[in-house]
């Protein structure tokens, strides 16, 4: 087994928590498990955060429309404060395009610790707008404003959270760290619901709508400056600084990218047969123009692929944990303490099994538990929807719990195997403009359009054909997908967890061949 490199780098890599070997032509990148837990932790918190954001947001709706506009009609005031949830999806995929590319040039870690800051200035800024009867027009406009700064900041956090854990993380428990950044998801969406709760059974509906819904969202401003603190401590993940360092090979690396680059959708597709040079570009540096050109061009396919999944993963993510609470009250009545509460409990217990969803798609693969979190909601929404239509709390708790269990494999997996489509040098980029461009277009738009259907349709049934259809295009998007699981990152060297496992990996590599 070969040394370290020369005291310099050696310090470097201690610092970075990882250590590299080199064992005849391959590098590995053997982690330490304290180093990948405090990254796992710094991108989880930011993840919770910009959940709790939009998750107080959709919670308020109902109020936000009285607060910030006219009050001629109830269903145009819900429409317009969802039309304004929507709005700032539709700027994510401009931050993504951003961001995403920086975080390929310059690092994972200060784009993470950027967008951190910009999310929780937007959040904050918000529960400080005056309201319409005070300022009139300008309420909406600066709420509108402030809206597209979270969703600008936004649309570099999901691509470059999830890079940062899987890039950190040993290939055999990807899964499983990787859960937790949906982890934060669930944490997030509780923390709002919770505090919105409380605030309504505390406070009261005219309270809320006089000074109550400001507290949520000024609750971000310390929660940002925590999130910041920790990604601030943190250094750059090992498969970027092996990118940045050339060291995990210029010929392998390019076989890779080529095979990422083609995607699962289609393998015959011809490609240029040399990408050094763009690997080379993006550790020197190129414009924003050229990284993105480069990812249009190369990865065109697999972005596809990524956008199907994301947007029939996200149509039902924010059916069931931004919306149901606005169907709950608006469609059939409820309360909106009694629909956040149940909504609570079933997102308390998701929490509790997220993790074991992780380990399973570590040892089963990431399309079985894909395939039966897309099956799921294909077969039990309508059933699910039935059900809460009832009205009883064990009827409603019983649907939602259905529709909560089919997302849950859905929510533990995804964050492990989107960033595996795409090899290193391009991932934050690829990565953040195929997921904002598909929740910019499917998921942030779902309240307003679920809304809209119910009024034009007047079934309270049209949710569950919603998600039927979204996911009968995940179905087809894993089927066309590629397994993952267990595997090095596309254009990284293997990561493993021991020593030991470094050792058996070489040891199981087959000679190189001398003809």
């Amino acid at each position: 087994m070969a040394g370290h490199e020369h005291d310099e780098e050696a310090d470097a890599e201690a610092v970075a928590g990882h250590t590299r070997h080199h064992r005849s032509d391959t590098t590995v990148i053997v982690t330490d498990e304290r180093a990948v837990r405090r990254a796992v932790r710094a991108a989880a918190l930011g993840n919770a955060m910009e959940w709790f954001d939009f998750g107080i947001y959709s919670y308020l709706a109902a109020t936000l429309g009285h607060v910030f506009f006219p009050s001629e009609n109830p269903t145009v005031q819900l429409l317009s404060s969802f039309a304004t949830f929507a709005v700032a999806f539709l700027v994510r995929p401009v931050g993504g395009m951003v961001f995403g590319p920086m975080g390929d040039r310059i690092g994972r870690k200060k784009v993470l610790a950027l967008t951190m800051i910009m999310m929780a200035i937007g959040t904050f800024a918000i529960g400080l707008i005056p309201s319409y009867a005070t300022i009139g027009f300008w309420a909406p406009v600066l709420l509108i404003f402030f809206r597209l700064v979270q969703g600008f900041s936004t649309g570099g956090e999901y691509g470059g959270a999830s890079t940062f854990i899987a890039e950190y993380a040993p290939d055999k428990r990807r899964g499983y760290f990787g859960s937790f950044l949906e982890f934060g998801t669930l944490s997030g969406y509780i923390g709002a619901a919770g505090l919105v709760t409380a605030l309504h059974t505390w406070a009261g509906a005219d309270a809320m709508e006089a000074w109550g819904w400001r507290v949520p969202f000024l609750a971000a401003g310390p929660l940002g400056l925590v999130g910041l603190y920790l990604r601030l401590r943190l250094d750059e993940t090992p498969a970027f600084r092996e990118l940045r360092s050339g060291s995990a090979g210029a010929a392998g690396a390019a076989r890779a990218g080529r095979e990422a680059g083609r995607g699962t959708a289609d393998r015959t597709e011809d490609r240029t047969p040399d990408r050094a040079e763009d690997r080379a570009s993006a550790r020197t540096g190129t414009t924003a123009r050229g990284d993105l050109a480069k990812i249009f061009r190369g990865y065109w396919r697999t972005l596809v692929l990524c956008v199907a999944l994301v947007g029939a993963y996200n149509v039902t993510d924010y059916m069931l944990l931004s919306y149901m609470p606005t169907y709950l009250s608006d469609e059939l009545g409820y309360s909106d303490t009694h629909g956040l509460l149940i909504l609570l409990g079933v997102m308390a217990f998701l929490l509790l099994i997220i993790n074991r969803i992780g380990v399973l798609s570590d040892r089963f693969g990431r399309k079985p538990l894909l395939m039966t979190g897309m099956l799921g909601f294909f077969f039990l929404s309508l059933p699910a929807f039935v059900l809460i239509g009832q009205g009883s709390v064990p009827a409603i708790t019983a649907g939602v719990l259905m529709l909560g269990l089919s997302l849950v494999c859905l929510l533990g997996t995804m964050s492990a195997a989107l960033p595996a489509l795409f090899p290193t040098e391009v991932r934050y980029g690829a990565l953040s403009v195929g997921y904002n461009v598909s929740v910019s277009l499917f998921g942030g738009t779902t309240p307003l359009v679920i809304t809209a259907l119910i009024s034009l349709t007047g079934s309270n049934l049209t949710p569950a054909y919603y998600a039927m259809a979204a996911a009968l295009v995940g179905v087809v998007a894993v089927t066309l997908m590629k397994e993952t699981s267990r595997s090095p990152l596309p254009g990284s060297p293997p990561s493993v967890a021991t020593e030991a496992e470094a050792l058996a990996l070489s040891q199981a590599r087959p000679p190189r061949s001398e003809f």
